[in-house]
């Protein structure tokens, strides 16, 4: 697992290079947040999320799913890698079993939920790097720096 992610974060490197896919997205300004519509602040945000989870978990039951911050406005800039996203944001951390049936520690998902659904997801174990990146910048807009993995 650290050999692949040496080779992802080698590649991210190079990739900056050429794509400048691998520098902090943008921060929006307050005018560009004002200007989306984000819909009723939503009170079901955990069930909405516990469900999107259920099917992506190695082990729903066990997993250690903590909502560290939100619902909060929130704003991702279009870049080349991650399209605009817009909506109540949450942070939430999570330690999911492996297929050995032991925990791997905790890694930082962002929703983004709209009108009563979620509309974006950055982080988690089936995105990339840079979704990883994405995670960790919005949980720490949202008030939940991860200084873990």
């Amino acid at each position: 697992m650290k050999r692949i992610a040496m080779l992802l974060a080698a590649l991210c490197a190079g990739s900056a290079v050429l794509l400048g896919g691998c520098k902090t997205p943008p921060t929006p300004t307050q005018e560009e947040m004002r200007a989306f519509d984000y819909g009723p602040r939503p009170d079901n945000y955990e069930q909405l999320i516990r469900e999107y989870l259920k099917e992506r978990l190695t082990d729903p039951t066990n997993a250690i799913v903590e909502f560290r911050a939100g619902p909060k406005e929130l704003y991702q800039q279009q870049t080349s890698l991650r399209d605009l996203q817009w909506g109540w944001g949450v942070c939430v951390w999570i330690n999911d079993k492996n297929t050995r049936g032991t925990y791997d520690g905790f890694y930082p998902m962002a929703f983004f939920i709209r009108n009563g659904k979620i509309v974006g997801v950055n982080g988690g174990e089936d995105d990339n790097i840079i979704g990883a990146r994405y995670a960790r910048k919005d949980c720490n807009e949202l008030g939940a720096p991860f200084t873990g993995r």
